[in-house]
């Protein structure tokens, strides 16, 4: 099984918010999730990110493929703490 740090879009339309989750890269886009990690929220200045770093980790260290968006938030994350 191929899983994957991604982003599922919520919100209304034009408003997106984002919640990152980890799941089957065979899933849809906004299906069944594994687990939730955090979140992330473009339409705020400066955007509004949470991010579990400890799960985080965890997934990657399982093998877990982020994707190139989920990629860059992390980076962000790290570079702050």
């Amino acid at each position: 099984m191929a899983v994957k740090i991604r982003l599922r879009r919520m919100g209304a339309k034009k408003s997106p918010f984002y919640r990152v989750v980890v799941a089957d890269s065979r899933s849809p886009r906004d299906g069944k999730c594994i687990e939730e990690i955090g979140y992330f929220n473009p339409m705020v200045e400066p955007a509004e990110i949470k991010l579990d770093m400890e799960k985080v980790e965890k997934w990657i260290k399982n093998g877990a493929q982020p994707t190139e968006r989920v990629k860059s938030i992390i980076n962000s994350q790290e570079t702050k703490s």
